[in-house]
C-alpha cells in the first residue's frame, strides 16, 4: 500500500493507541480489574480498531478502486483485494 507512506506517521500513532489500549486490558485482567471496567476497554479498543479499519478501507478504495488513472484490470483487482478484507473483517 504505496499510498499509506503519505499518512504513515498517522497510522502508526493509532496502531500505538490500540496497542496501549490492549496493554492496559492485559493489566486490567491480570490486577483482576472488574468485569465492566475492563469490557469499557475492550470495547473502546474495538472502536479504535474499527477506525483505523475504516481508514485503510477508505484509502484503498480511492487509490485501488476510484483512482482515475487506474485500468479496468487494476480496478478489478483492488474490488477483488477489498471484498476479500471485508469478508474476513466480518467473520
Amino acid at each position: 500500500m504505496v499510498h499509506t507512506i503519505s499518512n504513515k506517521d498517522q497510522l502508526i500513532a493509532r496502531v500505538r493507541r490500540i496497542a496501549g489500549q490492549m496493554a492496559a486490558i492485559e493489566k486490567a485482567i491480570t490486577e483482576e480489574v472488574g468485569c465492566s471496567a475492563v469490557l469499557h476497554q475492550v470495547a473502546g479498543a474495538r472502536g479504535a480498531i474499527n477506525g483505523l479499519m475504516d481508514e485503510l478501507v477508505e484509502d484503498h478504495v480511492r487509490e485501488h478502486v476510484a483512482h482515475p488513472d487506474l485500468s479496468d484490470a487494476a480496478r478489478a483487482t483492488g474490488a477483488e483485494e477489498l471484498i476479500a478484507v471485508v469478508r474476513r473483517y466480518i467473520k
